[in-house]
């Protein structure tokens, strides 16, 4: 399969979820549970991951999955004893919730087997995608709710074709824990220097990426986040990869192929928005806690309490 035989206008209707991680980080909390089920309040950070995908109209959803992730799949799953025991209850607000969460999107899985790299679970998707453009969204990242990043990435797609990945300014001292891109302005020549929006969230060309350059080296400070718009092209740069950074197939190699071939153009939406990081611990105690303190339902009273916890300065206890 080459570039030519691929629909650039093709509508994008399906998402990839890779969530085949062991999610060592929060050990031992996910020796048995998966770390994606990790709550963000009153909802596992999965949820909010379908709900964007849901929301921008994906509502075709794959998940790569790997050992001890059956929770994910039966979250998504009818529950017709726990649906029967809300409603002999009369509790309709509960019940409306399980059911919303069923009716999200038509979910499917396919197992990984082998924790190969980002790139190979992308690659895992192949025979449910086929020859059509698709999402990928990384269960670690959550978008703000209201940010429309995915919808402007689909928009871009349609427009552009090609791939679409999502960029964040990040500090220079964090650039190597990120695939960092070299970009220019779309439509002109020469690398973007400083910022590339002012205000909303800009359109660039990527000319190079790098998977997590040694420090002082990357090409910019643009991070690439967990958002990507794939041309199925790059299933055929997949199949063929060798390991990259960490032994792993890199997703960010086989984009970079197609950046610097000049033959597949690969544009990138600077996000000027929320992103909160559930990866690792403190990120998500964050994570949680601003979410929290945004719900009617729970923010007033939660806020009066950090507020009186904070002032208090409290200490952790000596050990």
């Amino acid at each position: 399969m080459n570039a030519s035989t691929h629909t650039p206008t093709a509508t994008v209707t399906k998402a990839v979820i890779p969530v085949a991680g062991l999610g060592t980080r929060f050990l031992p909390a996910t020796k048995a549970t998966p770390k994606e089920m990790l709550p963000v309040v009153d909802k596992p950070a999965i949820q909010y991951v379908v709900e964007e995908a849901a929301n921008a109209g994906l509502e075709d959803v794959l998940m790569i999955t790997g050992r001890n992730k059956r929770a994910l799949e039966d979250h998504f799953d009818d529950n017709a004893e726990l649906e029967q025991a809300l409603a002999a209850k009369g509790d309709t607000a509960r019940l409306d919730a399980v059911r919303r969460v069923t009716g999200l999107a038509r979910m499917h899985h396919v197992r990984q087997g082998r924790p190969l790299g980002l790139g190979h679970a992308v690659l895992c998707a192949r025979s449910h995608v086929g020859d059509e453009p698709f999402a990928v969204l990384l269960g670690d990242d959550l978008i703000g709710p209201g940010e429309g990043l995915l919808e402007q990435m689909l928009r871009v797609r349609a427009a552009y074709s090609g791939s679409v990945v999502a960029l964040m300014e990040v500090e220079p001292d964090r650039t190597h824990l990120y695939g960092c891109a070299a970009v220019e302005r779309a439509g002109e020549a020469g690398p973007v220097d400083g910022r590339a929006h002012d205000g909303e969230d800009a359109l660039v060309r990527v000319i190079d990426l790098v998977e997590k350059p040694a420090q002082g080296t990357a090409p910019s400070n643009y991070a690439v986040i967990g958002r990507y718009i794939l041309d199925p092209v790059v299933f055929d740069l997949l199949e063929k990869a060798e390991p990259g950074h960490g032994g792993e197939i890199q997703l960010t190699d086989a984009l970079r192929e197609l950046a610097v071939s000049g033959d597949h153009p690969v544009h990138g939406v600077v996000f000027s928005g929320r992103r909160f990081d559930t990866g690792d611990r403190a990120s998500y105690l964050r994570t949680v806690i601003e979410l929290a303190c945004e719900r009617p339902d729970l923010g007033p009273d939660f806020r009066s309490w950090l507020t009186d916890f904070v002032r208090a300065g409290h200490e952790a206890p000596v050990r």
